[in-house]
């Protein structure tokens, strides 16, 4: 779908104020060097993330890099490039870093589709230490894009930096669309209680381009969960089955007509999962995760 796109906004400073998705169950809002990862983890992760991958990317490392040579640590299964070359898939890294600084913009009403009226983006969520959700969506995002491009495949990020605002949900939406995206996978980190723990795949419940682009979302879920298990991390301990769950109100799964997930990859207000999602190592874990279940649906 056409539309103007909101300008991004570079700013040094960032929001002092960080809201969740909303009430949980399964809420959720609509190449640079990744940001710093923070080094106020608030617990030892018990799961060892896997040896970083070697990018293109150089990243910033973290003293709070939750790696171990002595751990046990998952293995990533190496996987050719065969049927990739020439794939568009569309990242779409959740929330920015300035949107905090700026409610006239994220606060104003968009089309949800479906009849609703969506506010246009919110702030995100943030560990109990801080470390916010915007900042931890653009690093695995940011991880993820070379895994990809080195096998061929052309990506499209929906935001080009973790400085600006926006854009609203429903523009995101429609980059994936003009893109004619293969794949769209939207990063993001939930917010709720902390005894809640896991990852969870979103989809749209009565997705707007029929039954053949319904099903293609939902083997795309699939094949996300099924990485993320493969890799070591926990499905959702509180929705759906197999971390697998849909939604009717979000705007970019209602306004997207390519197959298209969104992914809230952990917990971050559980202090286990926050360690991870908050270092430098758990964030490529994830990166590499989301990477095999993209290539195994591309591959399908």
């Amino acid at each position: 779908m056409a539309g103007s796109r909101i300008p991004l906004t570079p700013v040094t400073s960032r929001p002092t104020t960080s809201t969740t998705h909303g009430t949980h169950p399964g809420t959720a809002p609509g190449t640079t060097t990744p940001a710093h990862t923070s080094t106020s983890a608030t617990s030892t992760p018990t799961t060892q993330p896997p040896t970083r991958v070697a990018a293109s990317t150089t990243p910033v490392t973290s003293s709070s890099s939750s790696s171990s040579s002595t751990s046990a640590r998952s293995s990533t299964r190496p996987v050719s490039g065969r049927g990739l070359a020439g794939k568009v898939v569309t990242i779409d890294p959740g929330h920015n870093g300035a949107n905090g600084q700026h409610p006239e913009i994220i606060n104003q009403l968009v089309d949800g589709g479906y009849g609703q009226r969506n506010v246009c983006n919110t702030t995100g969520t943030q560990t109990d230490a801080g470390y916010p959700e915007h900042e931890f969506t653009w690093n695995v995002a940011t991880y993820l894009r070379p895994l990809l491009e080195a096998k061929g495949i052309t990506v499209v990020m929906t935001r080009s930096s973790d400085t600006g605002v926006g854009p609203c949900t429903d523009k995101r939406a429609a980059i994936e669309n003009d893109a004619g995206a293969d794949a769209a996978v939207s990063i993001h980190g939930d917010g709720a209680p902390p005894e809640v723990r896991g990852f969870y795949v979103l989809t749209a419940t009565r997705p707007p381009a029929g039954a053949a682009m319904a099903a293609a979302s939902l083997r795309l879920a699939s094949c996300l969960a099924t990485a993320a298990v493969a890799a070591g991390f926990p499905a959702s301990n509180t929705l759906g089955s197999g971390g697998l769950w849909k939604r009717d109100d979000l705007t970019g799964l209602n306004r997207s007509t390519r197959p298209k997930i969104l992914i809230e990859c952990g917990n971050m207000r559980n202090a286990t999962e926050a360690a991870i999602m908050s270092s430098t190592d758990g964030q490529q874990w994830y990166a590499q995760a989301l990477a095999q279940g993209i290539f195994a649906f591309l591959q399908g």
